[in-house]
């Protein structure tokens, strides 16, 4: 038998607002670790392609290394929240 609120005629409560503040700050915080390396290489990538004739190397290599990047950033922002 479980007590959820759903069991006794009760609406659930909603989440305060100290929640729903860290919950946006955590996902802000995860989407510069993922979005800014990622794009800041590519475009790094597309750069040096067009300047030394490359392409497409140089954006496929921005491409792994900001990912490669952006996992270790997200990977370290997660030891933190397990802490």
């Amino acid at each position: 038998m479980s007590t959820s609120p759903k069991d006794k005629g009760e609406a659930p409560t909603p989440p305060d607002k100290s929640t729903v503040v860290l919950l946006l700050g955590t996902i802000g915080d995860t989407t510069w670790r993922m979005f800014i390396p990622t794009i800041g290489f590519t475009v790094l990538g597309v750069y040096a392609d067009k300047a030394w004739g490359t392409k497409p190397w140089l954006t496929i290599a921005g491409i792994a290394f900001g990912a490669a990047v952006s996992g270790i950033l997200v990977a370290r922002q997660l030891k933190k929240v397990d802490k």
